[in-house]
């Protein structure tokens, strides 16, 4: 729906913040929890075909991180429920038992019972269990928890800075480094400050957007590279021409959020509308709609061969990133491009007959398999976004 057919801005944008609490609240949250709990072992049984049923006992240290996460933050903003405070302390609890190595680095692969299959070279699942346990802290007022997500958040400075080095996944020949790491980085502390009220590191987010803006932002062509050189150059491989829009389109939105806190700073709005930019116009499938996963930025074949299949979270984080800048910019064009993903999403991915989503359609938007929750998909880029639009809308309205 175009801005031009909204006969009322306001009540549009009314009927929005209404559709994102229920789909949240009455859809998305229903289907995992509360029958995901493992009360047995702790942590969460999150490994679901599209009808809810179990398909695995394995489990995925980052998503048993965003799972608690999401139940402890609930609670903190929208309500607090003692169903969802008890799935918070068994994800804290079970993170907290079983996800840590004796080297101090955590897992990112389980069984059930919480014995290690799998650890990976890198530090993800420390960052979502940083953002849980700040979120169940916040819950609980326990200062222990507090000072725990702090000690883990240094750690993890500490690894993306090289202080503690981590196993290499390539030799040396074509060294190169990813966008993924300030992103995280920048989001985790963004966690923190909010739950703890810390703000400590509010020079090192600037820190970490900057080094976005120099190193992965490419005005001269017009896009935001996924891996650069050291230097910041292009690598001319498959590997360094790949462009990924939904993971750049997150991080625009996360600097759109630091621009929200920092009273709509107009460099890091224009900065982070920018990268929406460049990345809709790349990422948008004209066809079929939807985000693709992954392209080449001189428009060469990729490597992957799903390249052009159109995944979850891409979806999920393009519609916080129009929203939000439409929130910041009052450009219609954002909201125009918002209603245009979030229509297609929810009329694409959304099961209308078990709730949630599916996560993985073909490039024509058919369903290429129905699991809704693995090693990668819970919890997470979907009531994340449902959240966080809902509370946007509803503080955006009240002020008008």
């Amino acid at each position: 729906m175009m801005i031009k057919e909204h006969k009322n801005v306001l009540t549009h944008l009314k009927e929005l913040e209404d559709f994102y609490k229920h789909q949240l609240l009455d859809d998305t949250i229903p289907f995992w929890f509360p029958r995901s709990y493992d009360r047995e072992f702790g942590g969460f049984l999150l490994m679901r075909d599209a009808d809810g049923r179990l398909i695995d006992t394995d489990k995925a240290v980052w998503i048993q991180g965003r799972a608690t996460w999401l139940l402890a933050t609930l609670c903190n903003s929208i309500e607090y429920r003692a169903e969802w405070h008890e799935g918070a302390r068994l994800g804290y609890e079970f993170l907290k038992s079983k996800c840590f190595d004796t080297d101090g680095r955590m897992y990112f692969h389980v069984t059930r019972e919480g014995h290690p299959i799998r650890k990976r070279r890198y530090f993800f699942s420390e960052t979502f269990a940083v953002i849980a346990f700040a979120a169940y802290a916040k819950l609980t007022g326990d200062q222990a928890i507090r000072q725990e997500a702090i000690d883990l958040f240094e750690r993890c400075r500490k690894y993306a800075s090289g202080e503690i080095s981590l196993p290499g996944k390539f030799n040396d020949t074509r060294p190169m480094k990813g966008i993924g790491v300030p992103m995280i980085m920048l989001n985790t502390a963004q966690q923190l400050r909010e739950n703890l009220g810390i703000q400590d590191y509010d020079d090192y987010m600037l820190q970490l957007i900057q080094e976005i803006e120099t190193n992965f932002v490419k005005d001269d062509i017009q896009c935001v590279m996924e891996q650069v050189a050291l230097d910041g150059s292009i690598v001319d491989s498959i590997d360094g021409r790949t462009l990924n829009p939904g993971h750049a389109i997150e991080g625009a939105w996360f600097i759109l959020h630091e621009a929200k806190y920092r009273n709509n700073d107009p460099r890091l709005v224009e900065l982070g509308c920018r990268m929406l930019d460049y990345m809709w116009e790349r990422g948008w499938d004209p066809i079929y709609g939807g985000i693709k996963y992954f392209l080449d930025v001189y428009d060469n074949p990729v490597q992957e061969y799903w390249h052009n299949m159109k995944f979850w979270w891409p979806q999920n984080e393009t519609i916080i990133a129009c929203l939000l800048a439409y929130t910041l910019t009052d450009n219609d064009k954002y909201l125009d491009m918002h209603d245009r993903i979030r229509q297609y999403a929810y009329a694409s991915f959304h099961d209308k007959e078990h709730g949630e989503w599916f996560g993985y359609l073909n490039y024509d938007n058919t369903v290429s398999q129905t699991a809704k929750g693995n090693l990668f998909k819970g919890p997470f880029h979907l009531p994340r976004q449902e959240w966080y639009c809902y509370l946007l809308l509803k503080k955006y309205l009240n002020r008008k």
